[in-house]
């Protein structure tokens, strides 16, 4: 069974409580608390009915194919991730260092890390989409997952928008109290790159993991021996 990572473990949570990051995100109580407060009632009617409809019955699977269903949403995931995280590491290191970017300030991060948020959201949201699609076709309780999955994105979406998108405000403020401290400009410059390149990464794995425990889900049980 694939381990579980909970929202008070996840590495942005602990990336932001290392460098003192807001207290909504760091602290993990006051994050699930908030969490209940986030789905409105229409959004409690619609997790309520997906969790109450019948799923449809499909056709069962030889085991080959569900191995290979898996291993085929695994694989795109695991390639998704690569490729963001290439793109991460290449935007982030070149950010400031042309001339005009160099008298952009802090704006030429800022643009970068609203830039590497927007493309992880575009490439993650199909994905999720394509791996419920393949769960859903698994059996009824999978599709009721798949169901849930699908109503649980669309509630927290925004709120989860929103949280994210304080990220790069966060960044500007944290830079400026280094700058206030004396830190010189060319070495607050490469600490800049480095913990924009961290926080992406770590926002990368957080997107992925709804997506990670569908596909969890999507690993065919364990043949029980013949008596």
């Amino acid at each position: 069974m694939a381990q579980r990572t909970s929202i008070t473990s996840s590495a942005l949570v602990r990336l932001l409580s290392s460098m003192g990051g807001p207290q909504a995100h760091a602290r993990g109580g006051a994050f699930a608390d908030g969490l209940s407060q986030w789905t409105g009632w229409t959004d409690a009617i619609a997790l309520s009915a997906a969790l109450e409809r019948p799923g449809a019955v499909p056709p069962v699977a030889a085991s080959e194919d569900a191995q290979a269903r898996y291993a085929a949403q695994h694989a795109a995931c695991e390639q998704l991730r690569s490729l963001l995280a290439q793109a991460i590491a290449r935007e982030t290191q070149a950010v400031g260092r042309s001339p005009l970017e160099a008298g952009l300030g802090f704006a030429a991060y800022r643009q970068c890390h609203v830039a590497r948020q927007q493309a992880m959201e575009l490439a993650i949201a199909p994905l999720r989409e394509r791996v419920r699609e393949a769960l859903a076709a698994c059996g009824p309780q999978q599709a009721r997952l798949a169901a849930v999955d699908a109503v649980m994105a669309q509630a927290l979406a925004p709120h989860e928008r929103r949280l994210l998108g304080g990220l790069p405000g966060w960044l500007e403020k944290r830079s400026q109290r280094m700058a206030q401290q004396g830190v010189p400009e060319t070495v607050l410059a490469e600490t800049l790159r480095q913990e924009l390149q961290a926080l992406l990464l770590a926002e990368l794995e957080h997107r992925l993991q709804p997506v990670e425990g569908l596909i969890a889900a999507l690993r065919p049980s364990p043949t029980s021996p013949s008596p």
